[in-house]
């Protein structure tokens, strides 16, 4: 079977026509196990060192083609795409599937405070997109082509449960947190992923941005210890990583 034969399959669901495309993207379309009817899937992309950007905030780009293709084929398979604001003034990205063949996601921007402006990609053209804010985050129902969805706050910053609840009640219940790092993170700390994607590049930085941010350890027992299987990216290496919904005892 050629590569294309086993992405249509996919795309059709019918993940066990894939090939070799099934043992690293069947998961993914498996029947949501937990109790919300959701799936949720982490992704991050980082050096060897565990850095998904320089210090000054550069990420373009650490891991290569093979890997910005799988990006987007994870996209292609979900029915939102889930950034922060601190990815969108980073990067301005585009979250289409340009890459693949595949529909696009709805795009799901979480800016807290409301801090971005209209002049971003994803607020003047492409696909869906859908603003994330708290409840008490200034005025209005729409941020260019956004539509404004309020949640309520968990401290400084949206309730990753309340934005998983409130996408699903849209019928937005496969869900991918592309990114940041912090996003990815705060989703991880809530218990609310089911799987997560790790590539790592053979890229040493010494110093940047962490690629996750969580609470810290006393000792590594104290840590969440985690199974994977690995696939060849090109270079890369890939991480795939069932949670389950599991939660870092440190953020219980």
């Amino acid at each position: 079977m050629d590569g294309d034969a086993a992405w249509r399959a996919l795309l059709e669901r019918r993940p066990d026509q894939a090939g070799p495309l099934a043992p690293l993207y069947a998961p993914l379309l498996a029947p949501p196990e937990a109790e919300d009817g959701c799936f949720l899937l982490g992704r991050i992309a980082q050096s060897l060192d565990g850095r998904i950007a320089t210090a000054n905030g550069a990420s373009r780009w650490i891991s290569g083609a093979e890997d910005i293709i799988h990006t987007h084929r994870l996209r292609a398979l979900f029915d939102a795409i889930v950034v922060g604001a601190g990815t969108v003034a980073a990067d301005d990205p585009q979250l289409t599937t340009r890459e693949v063949a595949g529909p696009s996601p709805v795009r799901v921007v979480i800016d807290t405070d409301r801090r971005l402006d209209a002049g971003r990609r994803v607020f003047r053209e492409g696909p869906r997109t859908l603003l994330v804010c708290a409840e008490d985050a200034g005025t209005g129902d729409r941020l260019g082509l956004a539509e404004i969805l309020r949640v309520k706050r968990d401290g400084r910053r949206c309730d990753a449960a309340a934005i998983v609840t409130a996408l699903a009640a849209r019928g937005l219940r496969r869900i991918f947190i592309e990114g940041g790092g912090i996003t990815v993170s705060r989703f991880l700390a809530a218990g609310l992923l089911d799987r997560l994607h790790v590539t790592v590049a053979p890229l040493l930085l010494g110093s940047g941005i962490s690629s996750f941010a969580l609470p810290e350890v006393a000792t590594p027992r104290d840590g969440l210890r985690l199974d994977w299987r690995v696939f060849p990216l090109g270079r890369d290496l890939l991480l795939d990583i069932p949670l389950g919904r599991a939660r870092p005892a440190c953020c219980a």
